[in-house]
């Protein structure tokens, strides 16, 4: 670095998916890390890691989040998402992040500083009790109305449920787990990092969660990901 330049900005990004939403377009994980990765090369950041999970936002003990703040706190990176709601959709939980001293840094706000960002935070969390105090008025008046709500209305669907596309479903989301984790790995090779050993320990030691979220990295693990890509 030459003298007097300021030093390089570390960033980590974070992606979520609510199961609801996978399917949806615009939502993807894909379209989340793509976003992303060109904001922080637009900001001039080094992105050095990238977490995502397939949980409500209300859910503040999501591995790929509690992860990626681990990162962030070891290396002073700013945390980024594609959007704001992709890391908490508690406002509160947001302005402690800030009070701790995480940056936070949304894809589609750019010029946001902290401040804006709390006041968005705030802002949404808001928006979302108004919509749920006009869904309760509705219900309420429907059912004043005589309104038949919930319950039994004597549906019943044509066919029971589908062992075989759930089996698919929950193959599918395996597999995009695992093309996730690929990425880490050959990010690990770009680097040096040889050997299912060394990159077991290099994984554990970035905080990246394993495939079920728990546990910690081994060399049988790492072969486990890497074959089902592919990738052994």
């Amino acid at each position: 670095m030459r003298p007097g330049a300021a030093a390089p900005r570390y960033a980590v990004g974070l992606y979520r998916v609510s199961t609801a939403e996978q399917g949806q377009s615009g939502l993807g994980l894909e379209a989340q890390a793509a976003s992303v990765r060109a904001f922080a090369a637009s900001q001039g950041w080094f992105l050095v890691a990238e977490y995502s999970d397939i949980a409500s936002g209300k859910d503040d003990r999501r591995p790929g989040f509690q992860a990626a703040l681990t990162r962030c706190r070891q290396l002073g990176a700013v945390l980024v998402a594609a959007r704001l709601d992709r890391i908490t959709r508690r406002a509160h939980t947001l302005s402690q992040l800030l009070e701790d001293g995480v940056s936070i840094r949304a894809a589609d706000m750019p010029g946001a500083d902290d401040l804006m960002m709390r006041v968005y935070a705030a802002m949404a969390q808001k928006e979302r009790e108004l919509i749920a105090e006009r869904t309760r008025a509705a219900l309420a008046a429907a059912k004043a109305r005589g309104r038949l709500l919930g319950g039994d209305r004597g549906y019943r669907p044509a066919a029971g449920p589908d062992a075989a596309a759930a089996a698919l479903a929950r193959r599918e989301t395996a597999e995009r787990a695992a093309h996730r984790l690929v990425l880490e790995v050959e990010r690990l090779r770009a680097e040096g990092v040889e050997g299912q050993a060394a990159m077991a320990r290099a994984l554990n030691e970035r905080g990246v969660p394993t495939p079920q979220g728990r546990g910690a990295w081994t060399h049988t693990t790492v072969a486990r990901v890497m074959a089902r890509s592919g990738g052994a």
